[in-house]
């Protein structure tokens, strides 16, 4: 299984930026998968996730309206489209696939996560 994780970069507050996590190693619509952060010198929270048919997704409250989450099976891949960037968006993200069914905001219930990407966004 691997995940890897990549789109980040540098922007401007209020820009946008086209996140990807490709998938191997499994099927990828077995699963519920989701994004997660780690700012400097801060837990990981959750950012979003997507049921195994993308049918339903959730997002933190502070991404809400901001970020989309979505999957590509045929690509093997999950998205996070993020706009309206703020600062405090700076952090390393995460994908991380889900080790059971069902929808979770806990990263103690993913199994294999990406090796991260770093967003920084410049005020």
């Amino acid at each position: 299984v691997q995940l890897q994780a990549f789109g980040g970069g540098l922007v401007q507050a209020g820009g946008s930026l086209k996140l990807s996590c490709a998938a191997s190693g499994f099927t990828l619509s077995s699963y519920t998968m989701a994004w997660f952060r780690q700012a400097p010198g801060k837990e990981r929270e959750f950012v979003a996730v997507i049921s195994r048919s993308g049918g339903r997704t959730y997002y933190a409250n502070s991404v809400k309206d901001r970020f989309t989450i979505s999957r590509d099976h045929a690509k093997n891949t999950v998205y996070l489209q993020m706009a309206s960037l703020k600062p405090e968006d700076t952090a390393v993200y995460y994908c991380a696939r889900r080790s059971n069914s069902g929808i979770s905001y806990n990263d103690a219930d993913y199994d294999y996560w990406g090796q991260g990407t770093q967003v920084t966004v410049s005020s």
